[in-house]
């Protein structure tokens, strides 16, 4: 059976489908239009059909989605019906914002364990009550909680040394915000967060729309920019449920 592939982009473009019907779930909404789920997630509807159009056929023409029902589909597309364990290695400024995020929380993504190879960090107490640890402790808590996710957020130098720490306890995903690409076997997959990748697409759509005199092929490529969200890189060998996931 010939697998099929889904673009890397559909995978995120569900995470914000979902956000928002979420968003509605919660203001009592029962019923979404394929335009209205569609131009909160920045695209036409036909992309929307075809996004949902690789795992099943949903909603009913001319009057729309049941958005219960279709939540909890996108929700276990995503793997996001249960909780997930998450690790954070780097206690610094960085690791210290994200413990604090409240979306983590909101999505399912629980923080069970700080890491740091710092031995000014290693002892203190963090949000949430989590005290940093040893990274000598790392493959006993990864055992011990059945954890599959890390958040990487040390300085970039160490990030391969930690990855390869990670992948060796087991770690199947990694959400890296180090500024470096970092080397994973197949069957681990790989996030990158890179905030100056982030501004570098704001500082070139500013200085298009100032650019007088832009040549015509520039001028007629202009983007489309998303209102609220943005596609990172993402570098994948997992195969589940029978898809491929592609960049």
């Amino acid at each position: 059976m010939r697998k099929e592939k889904i673009p890397a982009a559909t995978i995120i473009r569900l995470s914000v489908y979902q956000r928002y019907l979420k968003r509605l779930l919660a203001k009592g909404v029962k019923v979404v239009s394929s335009s209205e789920l569609a131009y909160e997630a920045n695209v036409n509807p036909a992309q929307l059909r075809k996004d949902l159009s690789y795992f099943g056929r949903f909603g009913v023409r001319g009057v729309g989605y049941d958005v219960a029902s279709l939540l909890n589909t996108i929700s276990g597309i995503l793997g996001l019906l249960d909780e997930w364990r998450v690790v954070l290695v780097g206690a610094g400024p960085i690791g210290q914002a994200l413990l604090r995020h409240p979306q983590f929380s909101r999505q399912g993504y629980v923080f069970e364990a700080v890491f740091d190879f710092d031995p000014t960090h290693i002892g203190r107490e963090l949000e949430g009550g989590l005290v940093v640890q040893d990274l000598r402790n790392l493959p006993r808590v990864i055992q011990e909680k059945d954890i599959q996710l890390a958040v990487l957020a040390v300085p970039s130098e160490k990030a391969q040394e930690i990855a390869d720490l990670l992948v060796d306890c087991g770690i199947k995903g990694i959400l890296n915000f180090c500024t470096t690409r970092i080397r994973v076997p197949r069957g681990v997959s790989v996030q990158y967060v890179d905030f100056t990748i982030l501004l570098d697409t704001l500082t070139y759509k500013i200085s298009q729309s100032n650019t007088e005199g832009m040549d015509e092929h520039v001028k007629a490529g202009k983007p489309k920019w998303a209102r609220e969200h943005s596609w990172p890189v993402v570098q994948s060998n997992v195969q589940k449920q029978g898809v491929t996931l592609t960049s």
